[in-house]
């Protein structure tokens, strides 16, 4: 993390539906396939669990967000973002650390998750957080480059 992430405080709040239209700014900044409103929308509520990180008290603009799954003792992020912005100033690493509180919060004993072959900073992150690779999924997403697939790393951390 850089002084710049340090010495900003991080707030955190749950998302709500509410909040989607919002996000999906940094969700389509961040993705060469993003979620579609529709998609984002479902995954709030339920056995869905997510928060948004703010930089400021007054909430105007969030830095970034994560969605979380919690199933029976298992935990899966299915999407982490920060906006291209505030990238490379370690707020992914605190929006994980606050994911991983949470699913432990909630019981899980096994937390998953998937990332890109080509993703190799976001791989990073999440080895320094102590998840294993644990399975690829050969051609899982669609290329960025709108050609062809690409392989999904199947990462795992035990709690």
């Amino acid at each position: 993390m850089t002084n710049n992430s340090k010495t900003k405080k991080a707030l955190f709040t749950d998302i709500n539906k509410s909040d989607v239209g919002d996000l999906m700014s940094i969700e389509l900044a961040c993705h060469s396939h993003p979620w579609s409103e529709k998609t984002f929308s479902s995954c709030i509520g339920g056995r869905y669990f997510g928060e948004q990180l703010f930089l400021d008290e007054k909430k105007q603009s969030a830095t970034g967000f994560y969605i979380g799954e919690y199933v029976v003792g298992e935990a899966t992020l299915m999407d982490i973002c920060v906006a291209p912005a505030e990238q490379g100033q370690g707020f992914g690493k605190v929006l994980l650390n606050q994911f991983l509180a949470q699913a432990k919060k909630l019981g899980a004993q096994k937390i998953f998750l998937e990332v890109r072959a080509k993703n190799i900073s976001a791989q990073m992150m999440y080895m320094n957080a102590g998840f294993i690779e644990i399975d690829r999924r050969t051609g899982y997403y669609p290329s960025s480059s709108g050609f062809g697939y690409e392989d999904a790393i199947v990462m795992s951390l035990k709690c």
